[in-house]
C-alpha cells in the first residue's frame, strides 16, 4: 500500500480540477494574486518531480528547501514527496551560526532555493559541501543548476508517485533551537497523514473552507483536504513584524475561514482591526500556536472574529497537535483560574492522543515501567503518546534518548520538555518550560502560573519570573515590561502592588527582587516565547538592574 503523503493531491485534482488550490500575492505589497488550480498544481508538481529525477536525485535523498511562501513553495513540496525525496525545512531566523551548523549536520544532497541563497552558499561553501544538485527559483543558473522557471507546465505522460511505506521518512523539520541547539526531527508519511486526519476532525474542516497559513508548511495539510490555501503577504520568519493592514486585506480578499499562525501575528492584526473599526466575519477558526495566549488577546480577537472563535492548540515540532481549547471556553470557564496562578489551560487531548505527567528530571526516562506516572493535579513533565509522535532526532542519538520513552504497549512517548498537570476534568494545564523552572527552598516553582498572576495588572505588558543567582543564592525575581514609561512614584507603587498580588488569592509566590526591562528576548520562530534563561543570565551579568 502506498502511503505517500503526496497522493492526496491527484485525488483532489480529479475531484475538483478547476478549483483554486493555492493563491499568492504577486509581491509583498500587492493585492493582485496569482493562482494555481488543483489540476495545475498536480501537473506542475508532477513535472517538477520528473525533472528532479532527471537531474540525478534518487529516492530518500535529502533536499534542503529555502523557498519563500509562494506558488513555488507548494509545487516544490508536493514534487519532493512525489519523487520519494526528503525535504529539509530549516527556519532561517535561527541565526547564521545555528543555520550553518544544522546544514552541516544534516548533509543534504540537493538544494532548492531562492537566488540569494545560492549566492550566499558560495561564501559558506563548507556547510554546503554535501550538496551535488542545485535548483533555483530565479532565471540565472550555472553548472548543472536547474531553474524552476524552466520546468514544463504540462504533465508528462507518466505520473511520478514513488511508493512510500507509513514509516518511511517524509521530511526533516528543524526545531528553532529556542531552548537548546536546533534539532532535525524525522517526520514519516504516517505522521503527516495522521495530522491531516486530526486537524480535519478537530476543526470539522471540509473542502469549502479557505485557509490563510501563517506557517507555510501548514498549507500541505489544507491543500490535501481540498481547501484553497491563500498565502499571506508576510515573512513567516518574522511574524512580529508583519503588516497587519496587508494581512487584513488578504483575509477580506479571499474571505478566509481558517487562519493560523503565531500569537504575535494576531496581536498586531487584532489591534489594527480595533483601531480601524474592522471586523473579519468570514473567519470561523483563528488558530494560534507557539506560546501561551493571553486572556487579553482572546478578548481582543473576540471583538474582531464576530462569526467564529479563537483556538489555541498545544504541541511542538516533535509532536503536533497534542491538545486544543477554544477562546470561548477560556474566557467563560478558565479565566479566573488562569489569572489566579494555576497555569494556562490548553484543553483536552486531541483525538487518539494520550497525555500523562512524568516525574521532573533532566535524566533520561528510557522505559515506561521504570517510573510511576503522576496523579491528577500533580506537577510534572508533559508526555504524549500518539501516532503523530516523531520517532527521533536525525543523527542525534543522545538527544533522542533524552526525549523519548519506550511505551509498555509498544511505540514511544515523547517528553515535551514542558511542565504541567492534568486536572480533575482531564484538562491539561501548561506551566512553562522545564528548563525555566526555579528551585527555591526545596520547592520547584514553574514560571507561567506565577506570571499569569500579574498580567492582568493594567500597567504590565509582559513579565518573566526567573531565578538568577545573586550573591551565591537563587533569588526569585520578577522582570516587568511596563505598558508605558513610569515615573519614580509610579514605579514604586507598582512594585508594592506586585508584592501584594504575589501573596494574594491563597498563594504565596516568593519574589525577592523586581526589575524593569523594556525589551524581552523571544524565540526566533514565533517571536513570542520569552527566553527566560537569557533574562536570568542578563541579571547575573548586571545588564538588568
Amino acid at each position: 500500500m502506498n502511503n505517500n503523503i503526496a497522493l492526496h493531491l491527484p485525488l483532489r485534482a480529479k475531484e475538483t480540477p478547476h478549483k483554486i488550490a493555492v493563491s499568492a500575492p504577486k509581491n509583498q505589497k500587492s493585492r493582485h494574486y496569482e493562482d494555481l488550480t488543483f489540476q495545475q498544481l498536480d501537473e506542475r508538481s508532477n513535472s517538477f518531480a520528473k525533472e528532479l529525477q532527471k537531474l540525478g536525485l534518487k529516492k530518500d535523498d535529502r533536499v534542503l528547501v529555502f523557498v519563500k511562501p509562494s506558488l513555488n513553495f507548494s509545487v516544490v513540496t508536493f514534487a519532493l514527496f512525489r519523487a520519494g525525496l526528503v525535504p529539509i525545512f530549516i527556519d532561517p531566523g535561527m541565526g547564521k551560526k545555528n543555520l550553518l551548523k544544522a546544514i552541516t549536520q544534516i548533509k543534504p544532497v540537493g538544494l532548492i532555493a531562492e537566488p540569494e541563497v545560492h549566492f550566499l552558499r558560495l561564501l559558506y561553501n563548507s556547510a554546503f559541501k554535501s550538496v551535488c544538485y542545485f535548483v533555483t527559483t530565479g532565471n540565472l543558473t550555472w553548472g548543472n543548476m536547474l531553474s524552476l522557471k524552466r520546468i514544463p507546465k504540462t504533465t508528462p505522460s507518466d505520473e511520478v508517485m514513488i511508493e512510500r511505506s507509513s514509516e518511511d521518512t517524509a521530511a526533516i523539520l528543524f526545531t528553532s533551537g529556542g531552548t537548546g541547539i536546533p534539532k532535525g526531527v524525522r517526520y514519516t508519511h504516517k505522521i503527516f497523514n495522521s495530522q491531516i486526519k486530526k486537524l480535519k476532525t478537530m476543526f470539522n474542516l471540509n473542502s469549502d473552507e479557505i485557509d490563510l497559513p501563517g506557517f507555510p508548511l501548514f498549507s500541505l495539510f489544507t491543500i490535501s483536504m481540498g481547501m484553497k490555501s491563500a498565502i499571506p503577504a508576510m515573512d513567516p520568519s518574522k511574524p512580529a513584524r508583519c503588516n497587519p493592514k496587508l494581512l487584513v486585506q488578504n483575509i477580506l480578499d479571499h474571505q478566509a475561514t481558517f487562519v493560523a499562525g503565531s500569537p504575535a501575528i494576531w496581536e498586531r492584526v487584532g489591534t489594527y482591526c480595533l483601531e480601524n473599526n474592522i471586523t473579519l466575519p468570514s473567519v470561523k477558526y483563528l488558530v494560534m500556536f507557539g506560546a501561551p495566549v493571553s486572556i487579553s488577546l482572546h478578548q481582543k480577537l473576540k471583538k474582531v472574529i464576530i462569526c467564529g472563535d479563537t483556538y489555541t492548540p498545544y504541541g511542538a515540532t516533535e509532536c503536533l497537535p497534542v491538545s486544543n481549547i477554544s477562546g470561548d471556553v477560556v474566557l467563560n470557564k478558565m479565566t479566573k483560574k488562569i489569572l489566579s496562578g494555576f497555569g494556562t489551560c490548553v484543553g483536552q487531548p486531541v483525538p487518539d492522543t494520550i497525555i500523562k505527567i512524568a516525574p521532573i528530571t533532566d535524566s533520561p526516562l528510557v522505559n515506561e515501567f521504570d517510573f510511576e506516572w503522576h496523579e491528577k493535579n500533580q506537577l510534572g513533565e508533559i508526555c504524549v503518546y500518539s501516532d503523530t509522535v516523531t520517532p527521533e532526532y536525525i543523527d542525534m542519538p543522545i538527544k533522542t534518548k533524552e526525549a523519548k520513552i519506550k511505551a509498555n504497549a509498544g511505540g514511544i512517548w515523547h517528553r515535551m520538555g514542558d511542565l504541567g498537570y492534568i486536572d480533575n476534568d482531564g484538562l491539561l494545564w501548561f506551566c512553562g518550560r522545564k528548563s525555566h523552572r526555579i528551585y527555591y527552598e526545596n520547592s520547584i516553582i514553574p514560571c507561567v502560573p506565577q506570571e499569569n498572576l500579574f498580567l492582568s495588572h493594567p500597567l504590565i505588558e509582559k513579565c518573566a519570573y526567573v531565578g538568577p543567582t545573586i550573591n551565591n543564592k537563587i533569588t526569585p525575581s520578577l522582570v516587568i515590561k511596563p505598558k508605558r514609561s513610569l515615573r519614580k512614584k509610579e514605579s514604586d507603587k507598582l512594585k508594592k502592588e506586585v508584592l501584594n498580588l504575589s501573596s494574594s488569592k491563597g498563594q504565596s509566590i516568593p519574589i525577592k527582587k523586581i526589575y524593569y526591562h523594556e525589551s524581552f528576548p523571544v524565540d526566533v520562530r514565533h517571536n513570542i516565547k520569552i527566553d527566560r534563561l537569557k533574562i536570568k543570565d542578563a541579571i547575573e551579568r548586571g545588564e538588568i538592574q
